[in-house]
């Protein structure tokens, strides 16, 4: 059996990446259903809407469902209360040090994943006891590693320095992509561009209908000195290009910045002043499906490129 499979009690070794602004109770509850894992983001969630997430969420699936927590939230202990005290069982940690909560998640019979965009955090990941990791690469949307280390290159350096189950993340869209993350070594993988751009993404359709039409290039990695994130290059992106170029100072980026600008762009749907943030996978995907027709999408290509790789000839010494 998969690790994967075995650790989170799922059917695929597939994981809905807890994206902010997208990952609900009904995107997660449809791709736990349909045999994945899914993650309720609580990056872009107050404490009680978490709570009431979590509860929808219980009662639209019987499935084994998580919760993605960013560290450097600013109500973290409110939050953690707020999954031991409602009955989750999976958390994803990303954004802080993994040590900080994983062995009082431990305590109350949770199992933890830490995001990380470099072999370095990786190994702090395996000290801190965590029981899985995912290895995102820099085609990722969001925010990202500063190091810009593809997941081609991260997920072999992480699986040569540790032990514990390995999820790749970035890039990865369709089952080929699958295929080949496991090749090298990966026991699952994180999905989120995909599972942004569906019918269950609690995301703006403004939002979803921009990402369905960029091409090749129209995503970049920028503020990376305040904390590197993937956006499409809109007008925002334009300012602090501009802003970047002529030298601008941390405080005037982030005053540029401010604050409600992620949720503007994938909330509120305002594709030209809001942060739009989505992996650079969003040129290969173009039509909108539900979260059930992706998975099984996924399941049936990944299936495929397999049968193909009995026709690639074997090198022969």
């Amino acid at each position: 059996m998969n690790r994967i499979c075995n650790l989170f009690g799922i059917t695929y070794p597939i994981i809905q990446g807890g994206m902010v602004w997208c990952s609900g109770w009904r995107l997660a509850s449809v791709v736990s259903n349909a045999g994945g894992l899914g993650l309720i983001g609580a990056g872009s969630m107050h404490p009680e809407t978490l709570r009431e997430h979590i509860r929808k969420c219980k009662a639209a699936t019987e499935k084994p469902f998580g919760v993605n927590i960013p560290l450097m939230y600013p109500e973290i202990d409110t939050i953690i209360q707020i999954v031991i005290d409602e009955g989750v069982k999976i958390v994803f940690t990303s954004a802080g040090n993994p040590k900080t909560w994983t062995e009082h998640l431990h305590q109350h019979g949770i199992t933890v994943a830490h995001v990380v965009a470099s072999s370095k955090f990786a190994a702090k990941c395996e000290e801190a006891g965590v029981d899985a990791i995912v290895a995102e690469g820099f085609e990722a949307g969001g925010h990202n590693g500063r190091e810009e280390t593809t997941t081609l290159c991260l997920l072999p350096a992480i699986k040569k320095i540790t032990t514990v189950p390995v999820m790749a993340a970035g890039g990865i869209g369709s089952g080929e992509s699958i295929l080949a993350a496991m090749t090298l070594g990966a026991d699952g993988v994180q999905i989120g561009t995909r599972f942004a751009l569906t019918e269950e993404s609690s995301a703006h359709f403004t939002f979803k209908d921009r990402c369905l039409r960029l091409n090749e290039g129209d995503t970049q990695l920028t503020l990376k000195q305040l904390s590197p994130v993937r956006l499409v290059k809109n007008e925002f992106f334009k300012q602090v290009e501009e802003a970047e170029t002529r030298g601008a100072s941390v405080e005037e980026l982030r005053e540029l910045l401010g604050k409600g600008r992620a949720k503007k762009g994938i909330f509120e749907g305002d594709i030209y002043e809001g942060e739009v943030e989505i992996g650079q996978i969003a040129s290969s995907v173009h039509s909108l499906k539900t979260a059930e027709e992706v998975i099984k999408e996924l399941i049936n290509d990944f299936n495929a490129a397999l049968k193909r790789t009995k026709e690639i000839p074997s090198f022969i010494l």
